[in-house]
Parts: structure tokens; C-alpha cells; sequence
């Protein structure tokens, strides 16, 4: 299905541009929210299906605003598409408190926000899609990316439950849980404490692609797939997780050492 009207979080750049520049592509009226005005409006300008507001997803109030005016001003919304996220990285016991608050404000607070005003539209119509970009980092875990992990761990959570707690609503909740993928988002773990797989893995090109992503996420809406490990190496490293987590800490440790 093509929806009408679909609402992007942090479409000025990265999964959630390409992700909104697609469903123009194919005719959807997309509104593009982020906080980055200046991005915002170049994205906006390479389609006419595109149309920016500027938002910040930890404020509620300002969510609520904007959805209101997306609703008035292009319809209502059939798909929303949950990317907006930040990725600072230090040590834990380096990591400022006022930073590890804000990657859990933003991060988990925003998908909270954004998830429960647009669903609860979708529950009344008992018709809607909402695609939630959690990480496979909420559940395998790495040093350096603490506070990180913690947030998307929350959003896997509450995304899991949401999904449970709506069958049988006439809403398709999915949840993607990516490794790490080629996006300006690493570039902020680059920019803080630059741990060493993430160095690694930008240096020997082992970061999965944007569009293979969204390719995989567009297969999960057609089949109505709930909780979605869109790339091989997310499939690996999940079953690790599960069934050989020391193994697991001990390749963590191995790729992680100076």
C-alpha cells in the first residue's frame, strides 16, 4: 500500500531522508520534521511530495503542534516513520549526566511522543502504519556507546510492547533494529569518543547500506512483519545474543581493544 500522507522524524538527513525521498518518489505527500531548518528546506526543495516543519521531538507540546498542522495542512497521516535520534559516545563513567539525560529525552522521549499522538489518531480510523527505527544496539551491547544503547534499548522495549498491545487495532506497528548503518549519525560517535568498532567498521566498509535498509523495511510492510532484523549480520549477531551471550562479550571485548 501507498499511504497518502506520511510523517518522517529526523528527515533531514541520513534513514529518514532517503526513507522520505522514496515515498515521494512513489507519490506520497511526506512531511519532513527535524530541528536542522537549513537541511530541513534543501531536502523540502528536491520534490514537491516534500513539505518541512521543524521540530523537536523531546518537546511535546511542539509535537503536538506540529502533527496538528500536518493533519490540516496535507491530511491524515497514514505512515509514520520514527528515525530522529542522536548518538553522542564516551565511557559511562566519562559520559556528562546532562548528555546520557538528553540521548534518553531524545531518543526514547521522542519515539514516545511522536508514537502516542499519531496512534492514537490511527486507533479511532483502526487503520495506519508506524515503522519505529530501534537498533540492534539495544540489545547487543557495546563499550563506548553505553548511554546509546541504553536509549535504543528502551525504544525496542516499548516498541515490542506497543505491538502486543495493539492487535487487532487496524494498525501495523513494526520495529527495525539495524546494525550499524552508513548515516551522518556515526559521524557524531566519530566526533565524541570515536570508539574503536565504529572506527573499524566505517574503515573497512562492514556498515550496512541506507537503501538496503529501507528496501528490507518496505518487504516487512508488505508481509505485516512486527519486529524486523533487516540485514544478515543483524539476524547473527541477534541469535548470539540469545543463545551464546559470553561468547558474544568476549568478540565485543576481542573487536573492541586498542
Amino acid at each position: 500500500m501507498v499511504p497518502k500522507v506520511a510523517l518522517v522524524t529526523g528527515g533531514a538527513s541520513g534513514m529518514g531522508k532517503i526513507f522520505a525521498q522514496r515515498m515521494a518518489g512513489h507519490g506520497t505527500r511526506v512531511a519532513i520534521l527535524d530541528t536542522n531548518d537549513q537541511e530541513l528546506q534543501r531536502v523540502a526543495s528536491q520534490s514537491d511530495n516534500l513539505y518541512s516543519y521543524h521540530c523537536d521531538v523531546s518537546n511535546l507540546d511542539e509535537v503536538s503542534q506540529v502533527v496538528g498542522k500536518v493533519t490540516e495542512e496535507l491530511g491524515t497521516v497514514d505512515r509514520l516513520v520514527h528515525c530522529a535520534a542522536i548518538m553522542p559516545t564516551a565511557k559511562l563513567d566519562d559520559q556528562d549526566i546532562a548528555q546520557i539525560q538528553k540521548l534518553m529525552t531524545i531518543n526514547y522521549g521522542g519515539m514516545v511522543n511522536i508514537s502516542k499522538i499519531i496512534l492514537a489518531d490511527m486507533k479511532q480510523r483502526q487503520s495506519g502504519e508506524i515503522v519505529i527505527f530501534g537498533s540492534l544496539g539495544g540489545s547487543v551491547l557495546v563499550p563506548e556507546c553505553g548511554a546509546y544503547c541504553a536509549s535504543k534499548a528502551a525504544v525496542n522495549a516499548y516498541t515490542e510492547i506497543l505491538i502486543e498491545e495493539n492487535r487487532g487495532s487496524g494498525v501495523h506497528i513494526m520495529l527495525v533494529c539495524p546494525t550499524l548503518v552508513n548515516t551522518p549519525l556515526l559521524q557524531q560517535a566519530v566526533e565524541t569518543s570515536n570508539p574503536k568498532n565504529i572506527r573499524d567498521s566505517i574503515k573497512k566498509n562492514r556498515l550496512a547500506d541506507p537503501d538496503s535498509i529501507i528496501d528490507s523495511v518496505e518487504r516487512g510492510l508488505k508481509k505485516k512483519t512486527e519486529i524486523l532484523l533487516p540485514n544478515t549480520e543483524a539476524k547473527i549477531l541477534s541469535w548470539l545474543r540469545r543463545l551464546a551471550p559470553r561468547l558474544l562479550w568476549r568478540l565485543i571485548h576481542h573487536t573492541n581493544k586498542e
